[in-house]
C-alpha cells in the first residue's frame, strides 16, 4: 500500500506559504494559441508559475525539457486553491507572477469576475474539454468522495453503502468521518455534493441526519484519511471516509490483485483545476507557453502519478491500476461555478452553523 501525498493533500492554510523554486523549461519562446499576441516589455527570460502547494511534476519531465531550453520557470507556491485564487486577487494590480495553475471550479468565478486572467485558448486544447471565460484552461480533475473500507464491511457482515442518503442509515452510526469546507478543499468538495444532491433548501437537513448518525468532522483530509480511517492502514477506527475516487488505486495489496477500499461513486463532487495567463504579466508569451505545456501528451500522461488526478485530456490512457481501481463518477453532483462564486461563504457558515454549532 502506497502512501498518498501530493493533490491528495487539501488543506487550506490560514496564511498564504510563499515558496519559490527555480526549474528549467522549454517551449516558452511564445504561446501557439489564440490568445492576445502583445505584451508588456520584461524579462522573457524568465517565466512564473503560481500555484498551490500540490504541485508536483515528474522531475523527469523537468529533465527533459531542461535539455531543450534556457528559460528559467520561477515556481511559487501560495497555499490550498483558495487561497491562491485570494493572493491572485489581491495582488491584481501588481501579478505575483506570469501564469497560474491550480485554480479550481470552485473559486474559478471569483478569479474570472476579478479579472485576474487574460483570455487564452491553447491551439492544441484537447477535444472534450471545456474552458472557462475563455481565460482558464482545464488540466486535470478530480473526484472527491467517500471510500470504504472493504475489509472492515465484510469481517463486520455489513454491506458498503452506496448513496448520500446511506450515509445517514442508523446502521452506519458513527462510521463516517469528512472533513471541514472551512479548513478542506476536499470538505467544500463534499459540501457542494450535497448541496448538488438536496438542494440549497435541503442541505442543512441532510447535515443535520448526519451529525445525528455520529459523523465525525476532521480539520483536514491527512486527519480524516491517515487518523480516523481504519482503510489507511495505521489505527484508524472508521471504515467510511472521504477521500478522492483515486485513492483506492494506492491502497492495491501487493499482488496487485484488489485493491482494500473503494469510492463510493454516487457520493461524488468533480474537481477541476485549471490553468491560465496572470493579467499584466511580465512575460505572457513564456505564460502562454507554459498553458500549453501542461496541455502536453507527455505532461498529461504523467498527471496519475504526480498530482494523483486524472488528465483533463480524454485521450490519455490511464496506468492500469487507475483503470481497474480509480474509476471515475459517471454522475458527479454539479454545482455552477457562479452558484459557488456568489454562495460559498453563506454556504459554509450555514454547515457550521449546522454541524458545528
Amino acid at each position: 500500500m502506497s502512501r498518498l501525498s501530493g493533490a491528495h493533500g487539501g488543506t487550506i492554510p490560514t496564511a498564504a506559504a510563499a515558496l519559490s523554486v527555480a526549474l528549467l523549461l522549454a517551449g516558452c519562446s511564445g504561446g501557439s494559441g489564440s490568445g492576445d499576441d502583445s505584451s508588456a516589455e520584461g524579462d522573457t527570460s524568465t517565466v512564473t508559475l503560481v500555484t498551490h502547494d500540490s504541485w508536483a511534476l515528474d522531475e523527469k519531465l523537468i529533465d527533459q525539457f531542461e535539455q531543450e531550453s534556457g528559460t528559467t520557470v520561477e515556481v511559487s507556491a501560495a497555499g490550498d486553491a483558495g487561497t491562491l485564487v485570494n493572493q491572485l486577487v489581491l495582488t491584481k494590480d501588481a501579478p505575483l507572477g506570469d501564469a497560474v495553475f491550480g485554480i479550481d471550479n470552485t473559486f474559478a468565478s471569483r478569479a474570472l469576475d476579478a479579472g485576474v486572467v487574460e483570455e487564452y485558448t491553447p491551439a492544441d486544447l484537447p477535444e472534450g474539454t471545456e474552458q472557462l471565460g475563455g481565460a482558464l484552461t482545464p488540466v486535470d480533475q478530480g473526484d472527491v468522495c467517500v471510500n470504504a473500507d472493504e475489509a472492515w464491511f465484510e469481517e463486520s457482515g455489513l454491506e458498503v453503502p452506496t448513496t448520500l442518503e446511506d450515509l445517514a442509515d442508523p446502521q452506519y452510526k458513527d462510521l463516517l468521518v469528512v472533513t471541514n469546507p472551512a479548513t478542506s478543499s476536499p470538505g467544500l468538495a463534499f459540501l457542494l455534493a450535497t448541496i448538488g444532491a438536496f438542494g440549497e433548501d435541503g442541505f442543512e437537513d441532510y447535515w443535520t441526519s448526519l451529525v445525528d448518525n455520529g459523523v465525525k468532522v476532521a480539520d483536514s483530509w491527512e486527519d480524516a484519511y491517515y487518523v480516523d480511517f481504519s482503510g489507511a492502514g495505521e489505527g484508524g477506527e472508521r471504515p467510511l471516509a472521504l477521500s478522492y475516487a483515486t485513492s483506492p488505486a494506492f491502497t492495491v495489496t501487493e499482488d496487485g490483485s484488489a485493491s482494500t477500499t473503494s469510492a463510493l461513486l454516487e457520493t461524488c463532487f468533480r474537481q477541476v483545476e485549471y490553468a491560465g495567463v496572470l493579467a499584466g504579466s511580465d512575460n505572457p508569451e513564456g505564460a502562454r507557453a507554459l498553458v500549453d505545456f501542461l496541455l502536453s501528451q507527455d505532461v498529461q500522461a504523467a498527471l496519475p502519478e504526480s498530482m494523483y488526478m486524472y488528465p483533463a485530456d480524454p485521450a490519455v490512457e490511464l496506468p492500469a491500476d487507475w483503470q481497474q481501481f480509480a474509476p471515475q463518477a459517471e454522475t458527479p453532483f454539479q454545482v455552477d461555478p457562479a452558484d459557488v462564486s456568489e454562495h460559498r461563504d453563506e454556504w459554509i457558515e450555514r454547515w457550521t452553523e449546522t454541524v458545528v454549532g
